[in-house]
């Protein structure tokens, strides 16, 4: 069986502890039955134990070795190996209904890929997978902690995001110079914002910009009102605002 040659430029680290990718593949455990997307399998060594367990499985590969070796290695998947880049995908022309996103992700474009996940919050129902430990902290801090930021926030206000296991750096080949982190975001009831969703973005990113400064210096040019200001929350840091406060916030800039 001729491997494939794990490439820097793709940020590809190839997972060799079976067991490790057997936990990841539990993480859907309770979705079977919805279908499931499958980001940078490489190997299939996560797409494996996806295809016993029995989900409707289709995967999207960018590396043309990949996807060769995975024609040739796994005939349960023939039709349903997308040769693209996942950020350029049109996530919708492959599932009309909801589905789930997994992953063993490319540390390089982890973040990307959560915020397209986002962009289908109406459709991705759970969002499970492997990616950088400083980046799964971040996307599943709480407020008051150091790593809250904006992808906490933006994320955690369509999703129930939580930190399951971290991985060690010595079961990928290469290993990778960090530990990695799985979690699994599940779409919360949450349908809309109590506020301007797009101002809502702003507001966050714009905070989070200037993390030590307090609100009134940080977002003082988004206040449409200046007397606004005044209120107690604009004392505070960006990072001790939860998701319903940055909504608040977002209607006092109003």
């Amino acid at each position: 069986m001729q491997l494939v040659k794990p490439k820097k430029s793709l940020g590809q680290h190839f997972l060799t502890d079976l067991s490790v990718a057997e936990r990841i593949a539990g993480t859907l455990d309770s979705h079977i039955g919805t279908p499931v997307l499958e980001v940078g399998p490489g190997m299939g060594v996560l797409t494996r134990y996806l295809i016993d367990k029995g989900h409707d499985l289709k995967v999207v590969e960018l590396d043309n070795e990949s996807v060769g070796f995975l024609n040739d290695n796994f005939p349960e998947l023939r039709g349903r190996i997308l040769a693209e880049d996942f950020l350029k995908t049109d996530l919708s022309l492959i599932f009309s209904d909801k589905f789930c996103v997994i992953g063993n992700y490319p540390y390089n474009i982890s973040s990307q890929i959560f915020f397209k996940v986002l962009e289908h919050k109406e459709q991705v129902t759970c969002c499970s997978g492997m990616l950088q430990k400083e980046v799964a902290e971040r996307i599943t801090a709480k407020p008051g902690s150091k790593t809250y930021g904006i992808l906490s926030v933006l994320l955690q206000a369509w999703y129930d995001t939580e930190y399951l296991f971290t991985v060690d750096e010595n079961v990928f080949n290469p290993p990778p110079k960090v530990k990695s982190g799985v979690i699994r975001l599940t779409r919360n009831s949450r349908s809309r914002l109590d506020c301007d969703e797009s101002r809502f973005k702003t507001v966050v990113k714009t905070a989070f910009g200037q993390r030590r400064k307090t609100l009134r210096n940080s977002i003082r040019p988004l206040a449409k009102d200046p007397a606004a200001l005044a209120d107690p929350m604009f004392s505070k840091r960006p990072e001790q605002l939860s998701v319903e406060e940055f909504v608040i916030l977002t209607n006092l800039l109003n």
